[in-house]
């Protein structure tokens, strides 16, 4: 209990120096890039609510979850019920279609970032719609920008047509933008982080062939290791859990393969005591 109150002393802080990074980063932005003010969506993963509340009091709105299970845990926690009334929740994991329904009966869910095929984003419309809830759902399109099998996500070349399906077909969901998690440890002394390079010129390429204003398709790339990197090239949106909230540590229940698939980090990292991304 004594470990956990301290931390919980200490989110205001962290969160405050992210903040203010966050800031530096952006202006050191090229003039070129779309004048949009980064989002920071706190990730919570394996922490306990508490601190998702400290983080409110804070002045933190939005908040990202890996695994439906704990986001319906947390969402449906009484006192963040009842203390963070304007809470936003990103669903930032891989999303298996037989868990939308239990996702979209999230209190206060505000997008899913990781559709990743035509008939995910099908079925998330049909849940949403069922649901009769008055504004459409924000999504994001997950690129396996790094080509990795570990990786969820769609591959560059379907994500235009993903896109389209969703814009033409899917009238309850709101297309906002793409995501990626590239490589795990990319070392930024070699250059730009060329995941999130891809994933700049997708998003060019996207907007070219369905006459989309670039500055109305986001970038969600970057974690606690790289996300002010990932501002300075771009990045609209980034994920920064455990420079919020601490080192992780995973349950041994949890299985390596789910582990890593699921949260999208190789499992030799994710089946560590601890880990440090988002």
């Amino acid at each position: 209990m004594i470990g956990r109150a301290v931390m919980a002393a200490d989110v205001g802080l962290r969160l405050r120096a992210v903040t203010e990074n966050i800031k530096m980063a952006t202006s050191r932005r090229s003039a070129a890039l779309p004048d949009v003010t980064p989002r920071l969506v706190a990730v919570g993963k394996t922490k306990p609510a508490a601190l998702m509340v400290e983080a409110y009091r804070h002045g933190q709105r939005h908040f990202g979850e890996n695994y439906v299970q704990e986001l319906v845990e947390k969402a449906s926690d009484s006192q963040i019920l009842s203390v963070c009334p304007d809470i936003k929740w990103h669903f930032i994991g891989h999303l298996q279609k037989n868990n939308v329904n239990k996702l979209i009966g999230v209190p206060n869910l505000f997008m899913i970032e990781t559709i990743d095929s035509s008939k995910l984003a099908d079925k998330v419309n049909q849940s949403w719609q069922k649901k009769q809830a008055a504004p459409r759902l924000k999504v994001m399109v997950q690129v396996n920008t790094s080509e990795e099998d570990s990786k969820h996500g769609l591959s560059v070349e379907e994500t235009v047509e993903t896109v389209r399906h969703i814009l033409s077909s899917c009238p309850c969901l709101e297309f906002v933008g793409l995501m990626t998690i590239g490589r795990y440890g990319y070392d930024l002394s070699q250059g730009p982080n060329p995941d999130f390079q891809v994933l700049v010129t997708r998003r060019k390429e996207l907007c070219d062939q369905l006459n989309l204003p670039l500055e109305t398709v986001e970038l969600s790339m970057g974690m606690s290791t790289d996300y002010e990197h990932a501002i300075e090239v771009g990045a609209t949106n980034v994920r920064v859990g455990s420079t919020i909230f601490g080192e992780r540590t995973y349950p041994n229940k949890m299985g390596m393969d789910e582990t890593s698939k699921e949260a999208g980090e190789p499992a030799e990292i994710a089946g560590r005591v601890t880990a440090k991304a988002p």
